[in-house]
């Protein structure tokens, strides 16, 4: 895998706006909001391309972290209550364009479906 801006962005080279960080996962917001409540959430300590690339065995852990971040993340910026979207694209047709898993928070208004 080469390196992304997301890469540049955890080691801090690249400006974010950063809503979240632990010694896991990082959480940043958009810079194409498609939502109010636009943030991406992604891993820190490893880098994984796509949804493909996850070895259960492996990153059992870290996927926790990432939903459990997501969760505290929604509480911090108030969609928790009234509800949210977690997204994660895998691939061109779906979407991806950097080649670091993500998730995206989606809140803030109401969710039509299907999506896209």
């Amino acid at each position: 895998m080469g390196e992304t801006i997301f890469s540049k962005i955890i080691r801090k080279e690249v400006p974010a706006e950063i809503v979240f960080e632990n010694d896991k996962v990082l959480a940043f917001k958009d810079i194409r909001p498609q939502a109010p409540v636009h943030i991406l959430i992604i891993p820190k300590i490893t880098e994984i391309e796509t949804t493909r690339d996850i070895d259960p065995n492996k990153h059992e852990a870290l996927l926790g972290s990432l939903y459990e971040a997501a969760n505290q993340i929604a509480k911090d910026v108030g969609v928790s209550e009234t509800g949210f979207r977690l997204v994660v694209n895998c691939g061109p047709d779906a979407g991806q364009e950097v080649y670091h898993l993500h998730m995206h928070l989606l809140g803030g208004r109401k969710m039509n479906w299907p999506p896209g």
